[in-house]
């Protein structure tokens, strides 16, 4: 059945309604006499085989041959005025958006020079108005096949998305640096936005940067590095924590209860990560500690004497040869090194040890 409009008007255009479509669904039938009715702030295209051709500003206006010429040379004059031909009407909202938002979808993954990689998100508003409605309608209902705001503020947004992540991986800068630059980021983004907008008949006004917030993932690494940060340096950490260990062990004059005071020390580092690799780091630690072989060495400042225990376990044993656990193990194993294995432990004494340095 032939719908014909004998006005065409779109009363209900809400405030954030950027296009509102007559009719709804499928092309109008239309004809020479009609009513157009447009309104304050809007503006009327009429759209047929996906162009964009006659506009009407505000005010009543009556179709004629004078003033739809596009849509005449388009279709000729067989309908003498009578005989509806068929098009759409997109009532464009002229006024301005001052509210409009966007975000990121999906994190964003940057290079980082703090971190080595980063995801992260961002949001932000903008504001905007249609300039040009024709050539909107062309490219947005012609060319993009939109026409609800929904789908609309969508397109909208992944070009300001793109752009983003481009001026992002182009400047370079840590996450860190971020919070300090939004100002300056702010006009990055409308500055690479602003001719995306123009060529679709738009025209930016505002660009406003909100946030730039870290993934999960990305939030735990920094929290680690900040814990890292608080401790200072590790290697000095390390050393403290080592010395430590062994004055205990040295206090409590070697056997099980030494064997137990080194193993802390030997926890303590499995808790940083080091694992086995401890007993080696403990030597490290104490390179400026024991001298030669002697039976003392220097205590750290403000502490006494250590003294070296007669009877070791395997981790002190390491530490004095400044080797690992495994090392002495396989020592053991092979003979090079005599020592008493008393249920599971394994005991070496000191002269043992001075013994296979001096072969």
């Amino acid at each position: 059945m032939v719908r014909i409009f004998d006005i065409v008007e779109a009363p209900d255009q809400g405030l954030n309604q950027m296009v509102y479509r007559v009719p709804s669904t499928g092309s109008g039938d239309f004809r020479i006499g009609s009513q157009v009715v447009v309104r304050e702030s809007q503006a009327a295209v009429f759209f047929r085989d996906g162009k964009a051709l006659d506009v009407f500003g505000p005010g009543r206006h009556t179709i004629t041959t004078a003033n739809i010429p596009l849509l005449v040379n388009l279709l000729g004059l067989a309908f003498r005025g009578q005989t509806p031909f068929k098009a759409e009407v997109y009532f464009v909202n002229m006024r301005d958006f001052i509210d409009m938002k966007w975000g990121t979808p999906e994190p964003i993954t940057l290079r980082d020079k703090e971190l080595g990689y980063a995801r992260v998100r961002a949001n932000g508003r903008y504001s905007m108005a249609i300039e040009e409605p024709q050539m909107f309608v062309a490219k947005i209902v012609g060319t993009q096949g939109l026409y609800t705001t929904n789908q609309i503020e969508d397109y909208l947004r992944s070009i300001i998305i793109s752009r983003l992540t481009d001026m992002l991986g182009e400047l370079g800068a840590s996450l860190f640096d971020l919070p300090a630059m939004f100002d300056e980021l702010s006009a990055g983004i409308k500055a690479k936005v602003i001719e995306d907008f123009a060529q679709l008949g738009i025209q930016l006004k505002q660009m406003f940067l909100a946030s730039v917030s870290p993934t999960e993932e990305t939030q735990k690494a920094i929290d680690e590095r900040a814990a890292m940060g608080a401790i200072g340096d590790m290697q000095k950490y390390l050393q403290y924590q080592a010395a430590k260990s062994m004055r205990e062990a040295a206090g409590q004059g070697g056997g099980g209860e030494a064997g137990s005071a080194a193993g802390t020390g030997v926890g303590l580092g499995a808790g940083f990560g080091l694992g086995a690799g401890m007993a080696g780091m403990i030597g490290q630690a104490m390179s400026g500690t024991f001298q030669g072989g002697g039976g003392q060495a220097q205590a750290p400042a403000g502490g006494g004497a250590v003294v070296v225990p007669e009877v070791m376990n395997l981790a002190e044993a390491a530490a004095y040869l400044r080797v690992s656990a495994d090392d002495i193990q396989a020592l053991i194993t092979s003979g090079e090194v005599k020592a008493k294995k008393i249920g599971s432990e394994y005991r070496v004494s000191k002269k043992a040890l001075d013994a296979f340095l001096s072969d």
